[in-house]
């Protein structure tokens, strides 16, 4: 846990700092966006960049400061489960937090050389390597969740919430254990995509692989909900 809280902040703190200490010797305007023929349609000032940056920083705050509310309640809580699954909870907080600034900080370096070389040329080979580049990275961050939802106690801040699932601790279970094996199978899917398909075709069937997990994690939750009333119904 020391580890993920370490990796999250300077992290953060590098994709702040590294982009500010770059963005001086950039050019006064910068591709920002790029069209479907990957043509430059949008050109913006240098500074545009540090929003992402600044986003990151307010994501390792947004975690950091679910991580240290977990991390309370099971000092304060008085029942030993309540008080383990507190715990549980804030490990996957700060491991979920690091995953997520590891991304946009990567996500960030790849942006910033983007700009500079679509600055000096037309930039069009490296700006759809770069979207190739983080579709497999969206893949591996679908990768780390999976991993990580089965490892939730039940809460209403992360994990597969939904009435169904939230039901009691065996819903919740059973829910987020097989929708992390959902999300690993999206990721991987995204991943391979991203990798052998055209790069708007990518777009498209990510999608598409986000909207039918989302679909199949549903109906298990409804399938284990509806099992768990029968079971209580009929002991």
């Amino acid at each position: 846990m020391k580890a993920a809280k370490r990796i999250m902040w300077i992290t953060a703190f590098v994709s702040l700092v590294g982009t500010a200490a770059v963005l001086p010797m950039m050019p006064d305007r910068v591709p920002m966006h790029y069209n479907a023929a990957w043509e430059i349609d949008r050109w913006g000032s240098r500074y545009e960049n540090l929003l992402l940056p600044v986003m990151t920083v307010g994501m390792a705050l947004f975690f950091a400061a679910l991580a240290s509310y977990y991390e309370r309640k099971s000092k304060e809580n008085a029942e030993d489960k309540e008080s383990v699954q507190a715990a549980s909870n804030a490990k996957v907080m700060w491991i979920v937090g690091a995953a997520v600034t590891v991304f946009f900080t990567a996500m960030q370096g790849m942006i910033l050389y983007a700009a500079y070389r679509g600055a000096a040329s037309d930039g069009s080979a490296q700006a759809e390597n770069i979207s190739r580049a983080t579709f497999v990275l969206t893949g591996a961050l679908y990768i780390v969740l999976g991993n990580y939802m089965p490892k939730t106690r039940k809460n209403s801040t992360v994990g597969m919430r939904v009435s169904w699932s939230m039901y009691n601790d065996a819903t919740w279970r059973k829910c987020n254990r097989f929708g992390g094996i959902v999300m690993m199978l999206t990721g991987v899917a995204t991943m391979v995509t991203a990798l052998l398909a055209d790069v708007l075709l990518t777009v498209f069937l990510m999608l598409g692989y986000l909207m039918a997990a989302t679909a199949i994690m549903l109906v298990y939750a409804r399938r284990v909900y509806r099992a768990e009333i029968r079971s209580g119904e009929n002991p």
